[in-house]
């Protein structure tokens, strides 16, 4: 079965390999990323920007490559809570039947990483110029960073990519 991604980054093609793999071990299954606008700004400011940004990227990929037989959008945005922020990731998972959503976990930034997000950066480059990384966002993410490695970007996601696969696995009650 050919499973489409809307994007290129290592993570993201990771997470779903990783999340469709635990799910359904005894399917074969090809993975391909195809970079899609997310049709929001790149760095989404709140919940209902980042669930659309990872809509928009699962209907712009069942565009791009018709022939798959799952498309799967992820957008990673952050959200203020009073005066910190938090950050997480919106996944969108269709079939030509059933589409399943998840959101992963949460974590609240360090305050320099806030202000240059305030600034306008997106949470990646900021990542970067605070703690001296480079490509972030393609490797272990804000979340690696910030737990050393006990959790990071991919495994943040693959939770979710295998929650939003619920629909897929108990096909009968959706």
């Amino acid at each position: 079965m050919k499973v489409s991604i809307a994007s290129r980054n290592p993570v993201k093609i990771g997470c779903v390999k990783k999340g469709f793999q635990e799910m359904f071990p005894s399917i074969d299954f090809s993975f391909e990323g195809v970079a899609v606008p997310s049709g929001v700004e790149d760095q989404p400011m709140d919940d209902k920007t980042t669930f659309m940004g990872a809509n928009n990227r699962v209907l712009r990929a069942m565009e791009a490559m018709k022939d798959a037989d799952f498309w799967v959008g992820i957008e990673g945005g952050i959200e203020r809570a009073g005066n910190e922020m938090s950050a997480f990731a919106w996944i969108v998972i269709r079939s030509r039947d059933l589409t399943g959503k998840s959101r992963t976990a949460s974590f609240y930034l360090p305050g320099k990483v806030t202000e240059l997000i305030e600034a306008g950066k997106e949470l990646g480059e900021a990542d970067d110029l605070v703690f001296g990384h480079t490509n972030s966002k393609q490797k272990n993410g804000a979340v690696g960073i910030l737990t050393d490695n006990t959790i990071d970007r991919t495994g943040l996601y693959t939770q979710a990519v295998i929650l939003a696969l619920i629909p897929f696995k108990n096909t009968d009650m959706y």
